[in-house]
């Protein structure tokens, strides 16, 4: 009997792969020119590190990826500590029919960046003309930047409690656990891989972000995605290029930190049944 061909499947695998390169070959495209010897598109006459020693010699540039860097790991840690602590209470109280929170958390996440970011800057001019505080500058970029990775960092730490057996937490009162006892010693190992995913997320979100940062950067706080915004108006050269391909490795390396993680076996971890 002859075998029947299934093209839908073969359609399907042939989509999913035209995807793929839609979305990859423009990244490979911007890194492989980031080492082209010449400042041109129209030719590629070698390999050279020309542009990144360029990128490396630029003062603001430079300062632009201070910026960013700064940005990212402290409201990373900081969106990671209170994210850990609202998605524990958002399980630790779920028998109160807390559902309209749920719909707040969700709210950043769904919500327009452009909106977010004038209600963002709305907010600081406001107190700014009021108190002469929060001027924009890198403190309130990094405030805004944690009002939006909290969300995620929290849904993360929620759903990870959510597939725990709800036993073991009795279990740790009937050994007459302290309150601090079951947190260092039974919640925290139980949510380490989600913890470590949402800190890399929010890094990641960070880096990646350019809309809230621009309504809420102050002059002194340009951040790398800012900084080629600015650079671009003058022309695509082989030195975005190169600023570009560093920002793709940093976003990789977070993705990829994160999916080891996430793929961690529930039963290494001590809090699964």
């Amino acid at each position: 009997m002859k075998r029947r061909i299934p093209w839908f499947q073969v359609g399907l695998r042939g989509f999913w792969y035209l995807t793929l390169l839609f979305l990859y070959v423009p990244l490979v495209y911007v890194v492989l020119y980031s080492f082209n010897a010449a400042n041109s598109y129209a030719r590629f006459p070698g390999f050279s590190l020309r542009w990144y020693e360029t990128m490396l010699a630029n003062p603001y540039l430079m300062g632009a990826l201070y910026n960013s860097v700064v940005l990212a790991l402290t409201s990373a840690v900081i969106a990671t500590a209170i994210g850990a602590v609202l998605g524990y209470g958002m399980y630790r109280y779920r028998e109160m029919k807390l559902g309209w929170l749920i719909w707040f958390i969700y709210l950043p996440i769904v919500m327009p960046d452009i909106v977010y970011g004038i209600s963002q800057m709305t907010f600081f001019v406001t107190i700014h003309d009021l108190t002469g505080l929060l001027r924009p500058s890198l403190t309130t970029m990094i405030i805004a930047h944690v009002s939006f990775q909290v969300p995620f960092v929290a849904l993360l730490i929620y759903s990870q409690l959510v597939r725990m057996d709800p036993l073991l937490f009795e279990a740790t009162q009937d050994l007459y656990a302290a309150p601090l006892q079951r947190a260092w010693f039974f919640v925290l190992p139980a949510i380490r891989a989600s913890l470590i995913s949402g800190f890399f997320l929010s890094i990641t979100l960070s880096i990646d972000d350019f809309v809230i940062s621009f309504f809420t950067s102050g002059p002194d706080s340009t951040t790398l995605p800012i900084f080629i915004w600015s650079a671009i108006k003058r022309g695509v050269t082989p030195e975005i290029n190169a600023i570009s391909a560093l920002m793709i490795f940093a976003v990789f390396s977070a993705a990829l930190i994160i999916y080891v993680f996430q793929r961690v076996r529930p039963s290494r971890d001590p809090g699964t049944a």
